[in-house]
């Protein structure tokens, strides 16, 4: 990557972009140095939810410190795609229409952050205060667990929170068309995933001392640093229950510079109808159109296989790493914030390399690894082997968002985006029910009559089966550039 792309040296921005008779949004030049960077920013921003609320400390501290079941958690992160994928043909349809997309990333971010608040906030007031690290925290009776009854508003936070979180994706992933010429978007994506996973490194350090007083290695801070943490609002007595509101803080704070640099450069006028009653019609006409333009369709069916894989891994390679390989309860955090640092790295590179080779090839590149990494993990024979291919997923693990964005700008219009987009996130939101659901019931099938190790390994086996297939599936895919007409 050039380092000019992406410095702060203004590009003059003169005019908004045109629209070729393809229908492509075209742009001449790079929008400002600040706002690419603010709008590569905000994945930075979203990270920090992702990372705290989604992997880390939500599920630990439902199902683990108020005994609630897995059931009811997975019933509550359900309910929040169920919602999105319900919302995607209205929003893609509003996005296409209006082509006004900022203020809808600004606005779910918003909701996201309120609702998230609302799970400190509840957790601290309509259910006991317990768990690790929690100071002076309630003694719960023999055999309690927290119900519906107890959860219920801290679950309607939460889904809340999810929804809102992933609402504003395709808003914002339909914004980059606009930021920089065709030929630069993968470097753009690249450098915006890479943000993303240095924005979960922060978000898990600047986090992590509201839940333990202190930082892995550096250890227990001090009485004055400590009171300066916990004089924030519902942070301050310990625990994973106090995370939520300094995440929510985070994200919205870090939301800020698009807030102020971005904007929307080809609205159209105010006037301009949504079709609502048409809008879920639409997912059909999507799919039904996407015949139209050669790959699109394969591709879509291809992102819902991958992202199978990679949500079930994210979700699982902690537990994996506890139950198959050893490693002790409690390092989560630490096992996750090293892994993401070489992921940073490799988002830049395949950043690069959809621009240099072809996003396509790129991503058909960035899976066929997985697959061979994934195998890797099954004969690692304990902690330190692991580490070395921990190492490696990290460096892969950026490629799948770098290269998927401008792979499909390659295939449709980029007046289409929104929906096309629309369309990709609600494939990923049911393979996030369909992975999971596979890697447990492989688990508990193996489990009792092959062992845990056997289980944990089998359970990864069909992962990279998904990887496998997807990887086939992308051979069909034309390799085509940004902005290029079919």
């Amino acid at each position: 990557m050039q380092a000019s792309q992406f410095d702060a040296t203004p590009s003059v921005d003169t005019n908004a972009p045109h629209f070729d008779r393809f229908g492509e949004a075209r742009v001449a030049v790079r929008a400002p140095g600040r706002e690419r960077w603010s709008w590569a920013l905000y994945d930075f921003a979203n990270t920090i939810f992702s990372m705290n609320i989604l992997t880390l400390y939500f599920a630990v501290w439902i199902i683990d410190d108020l005994k609630a079941s897995n059931t009811l958690y997975a019933s509550a992160s359900a309910l929040a795609s169920v919602l999105v994928v319900l919302a995607i043909p209205v929003l893609g349809a509003v996005s296409d229409a209006r082509r006004r997309r900022k203020w809808w990333v600004v606005g779910f971010t918003i909701l996201s952050c309120i609702a998230c608040v609302a799970i400190g906030v509840f957790g601290q007031t309509v259910i006991p205060v317990t768990g690790e690290q929690v100071i002076h925290g309630a003694a719960l009776p023999p055999g309690w667990h927290a119900g519906m009854r107890e959860m219920a508003w801290v679950l309607v936070a939460y889904v809340l929170a999810n929804f809102a979180y992933q609402a504003a994706q395709p808003f914002y992933n339909a914004m980059m068309p606009e930021m920089v010429p065709a030929a630069e978007q993968g470097r753009l994506s690249g450098f915006g995933v890479a943000l993303g996973y240095v924005g979960s490194i922060v978000g898990v350090l600047l986090v992590i001392p509201f839940f333990t007083g202190g930082l892995p290695i550096i250890g227990a801070f001090g009485d004055g640093v400590l009171g300066v943490l916990r004089s924030i609002p519902f942070a301050g007595i310990g625990g994973r229950v106090s995370t939520f509101v300094p995440t929510a803080l985070l994200f919205l704070m870090f939301t800020f510079p698009l807030i102020l640099f971005c904007r929307d450069h080809a609205p159209a006028p105010a006037s301009t109808t949504v079709q609502w009653r048409s809008a879920f019609s639409q997912v059909i006409h999507t799919l039904r159109d996407a015949k139209r333009h050669p790959g699109a369709l394969r591709f879509i069916i291809a992102s819902f296989v991958y992202q199978d894989a990679v949500g079930t891994i994210v979700g699982f390679m902690t537990l994996y790493a506890v139950k198959a390989v050893g490693f002790t309860k409690g390092s989560e955090t630490t096992l996750f914030m090293v892994l993401t640092i070489p992921a940073i790295f490799g988002s830049f590179f395949y950043g690069w390399l959809a621009d240099r080779v072809g996003p396509r090839r790129a991503l058909s590149t960035t899976i066929g690894i997985w697959v061979i990494l994934l195998f890797a993990m099954m004969a690692a024979p304990g902690k330190n082997a692991f580490w070395v291919v921990g190492f490696a997923i990290g460096l892969n693990f950026g490629g799948v968002n770098a290269a998927e964005r401008p792979t499909l700008l390659s295939l449709v219009p980029d007046v289409e985006a929104g929906r096309y987009f629309s369309l990709l996130l609600l494939s990923a939101r049911a393979a996030a029910i369909a992975g999971p659901l596979i890697w447990s019931l492989t688990v508990d099938l193996l489990e009792g009559p092959l062992g845990t190790g056997v289980a944990y390994r089998a359970a990864v086996f069909t992962v990279a089966l998904m990887f496998a297939i997807a990887w086939w599936m992308l051979r069909g895919v034309p390799d085509r550039r940004p902005g290029v007409p079919a």
